[in-house]
């Protein structure tokens, strides 16, 4: 409860993580809400009411907020029902991402020797991997959906977390309190998660935002490429569209909304992110 108390007050201390919170907020709840925000139905073909025809690649207006595309769908809502996509596949990959990185790094910085050893050239090899081939190669193989997408993340991404909280385990299973732990009679896995694992929560939660935005970033590169889920709407895919009709040239707005989107949540991300970097390394405060 009390690392809680502690970031939120890092946050509250931090304009920019302040700002990168209320962002946040602000995309949750119109990813909650999408129904009620959103003017139309994502893939709802409008009709102009002064005109009777299709409202194609109108720009942004008072009536359409953020524009049509070339099917006469609102920009503006497309967005908001996006954002559930870019925050479903953040959140949940970032858990997924944090939690694997975490476990892995505080086994091999425990028992180091052997163990470490096998763990770290697993790291080096997930290292060697290039993201985006390897993600649209398992997402062909298995069929684009986002369920898959987020399991390519979770098989990768959680190389760098797993790394950094080693080093600090490392250093941690030499300490007093662990060996006094280990006189006591504790066992292994009590030591790891009751006497450990508390000592590196501040790089838990300092990797959940970290890894929340190169989640957004890797689903919307993927979708960007076509192997994103065609079921539903995202703002990779809505990038997608934009340029195989070749908008980009005559509806800039279209790709616009969507890029903006993307990049606030990852601008926000990182800001909040920035905000809990003292607690992991306190020498930064100096």
């Amino acid at each position: 409860m009390d690392l809680i108390k502690t970031i939120f007050r890092a946050i509250l201390s931090d304009r920019l993580a302040i700002f990168g919170l209320v962002v946040i907020i602000l995309f949750i709840f119109a990813a909650i809400f999408a129904p009620y925000v959103a003017p139309y139905e994502p893939r709802e073909i409008i009709k102009d009411t002064d005109t009777g025809l299709v409202a194609k690649y109108k720009p942004p207006s008072l009536k359409y907020w953020f524009g049509t595309d070339n099917l006469a769908r609102d920009i503006f809502s497309q967005v908001v029902f996006g954002s559930r996509i870019a925050l479903v596949v953040g959140f949940l990959s970032a858990i997924l991402v944090v939690f694997v990185g975490t476990n892995v790094g505080l086994v091999a910085g425990y028992y180091g020797g052997r163990t470490d050893n096998f763990l770290m050239r697993i790291v080096d090899i997930a290292y060697a991997i290039p993201f985006i081939p390897f993600a649209v190669l398992l997402v062909a193989l298995l069929q684009p959906s986002i369920k898959n997408l987020i399991l390519v993340m979770a098989l990768l991404m959680w190389r760098a977390p797993a790394r950094v909280i080693r080093s600090q385990v490392l250093s941690l299973s030499q300490r007093p309190f662990v060996k006094s732990a280990r006189v006591a009679g504790a066992s292994n896995m009590r030591i790891i998660y009751q006497h450990i694992g508390p000592n590196i929560l501040p790089f838990v939660f300092l990797y959940i935002p970290i890894s929340v935005g190169w989640a957004i970033i890797a689903e919307a590169s993927v979708s960007f490429l076509g192997f994103g889920d065609p079921r539903v709407i995202s703002w990779g895919g809505m990038l997608q569209i934009a340029f195989a009709s070749g908008a980009m040239r005559i509806a800039w707005w279209w790709t616009l909304a969507p890029g903006l989107a993307i990049v606030l949540v990852v601008i926000s991300v990182y800001f909040i992110g920035r905000a809990l970097e003292p607690l992991a390394n306190p020498q930064l405060l100096k």
